[in-house]
């Protein structure tokens, strides 16, 4: 009788913490979801002469924006949290091997567990493609989405305007399309860059682009 009863109580015991545990590893690994943008220093739709231009070039630099609609981080949630930021490499960005640094802005509306969380999000999934970062800071940052078209303000430090493709050509032509996001995308589509700026800082020198197909836009989840 002993021996029964310590055997329910085991498996009581048992029961009671799988219940426990359950939840809270569920809560770690609620996938986060958001929109991305991304502007390059060279045009991702073009023709071949064009792009052989400028695949020697020019290239080697990028604005990357997140804008997190929802899921967790190692248990933080990051629904709201935005960032941005600016890698550099020493050959164009299609070359994966080249070396590359970033330095990275988060939205000052986080919290500090809520950077702690994104930054390490960001260094987990897409350390390949940032490279060394060098800097991390927050500070004020806006990612607004209407209709088609993207605006990122990350004030002193970089902006990005960009509109949809005519008729998605990048969809009709997508020989004509010559990279890949550096963040994987759902829905990726080409957008047209009015304007992206980055205003310099520790990573390369201020540049600015307009008025070229140098734009990836779309659905991050990781």
């Amino acid at each position: 009788m002993r021996r029964f009863w310590f055997v329910a109580m085991s498996l009581g015991v048992l029961s009671s913490l799988t219940g426990m545990v359950v939840p809270n590893s569920r809560a770690e690994t609620e996938a986060v979801k958001g929109e991305y943008v991304e502007v390059r220093t060279a045009s991702v739709f073009a023709g071949a002469c064009h792009y052989n231009g400028e695949l020697t070039t020019t290239g080697r630099d990028a604005l990357m924006a997140w804008n997190v609609k929802s899921g967790k981080w190692q248990g933080v949630d990051l629904a709201g949290v935005r960032a941005v930021a600016i890698v550099s490499a020493t050959e164009n960005l299609a070359y994966n091997n080249a070396p590359r640094q970033s330095e990275i802005i988060i939205g000052e509306n986080a919290s500090d567990a809520q950077t702690r969380a994104m930054l390490e999000a960001l260094k987990s999934r897409y350390l390949t493609s940032l490279g060394k970062i060098i800097s991390v800071r927050r500070g004020p940052l806006s990612f607004e989405h209407k209709g088609k078209a993207y605006t990122v303000r990350a004030n002193s430090f970089a902006s990005i305007d960009i509109e949809p493709m005519p008729d998605d050509l990048c969809c009709k032509m997508p020989q004509l399309v010559w990279y890949s996001p550096l963040v994987p995308l759902e829905n990726r589509k080409v957008g047209y860059t009015t304007k992206a700026l980055y205003e310099g800082g520790d990573v390369c020198d201020p540049w600015q682009r307009s008025g070229e197909n140098s734009a990836f836009y779309g659905s991050f989840a990781f």
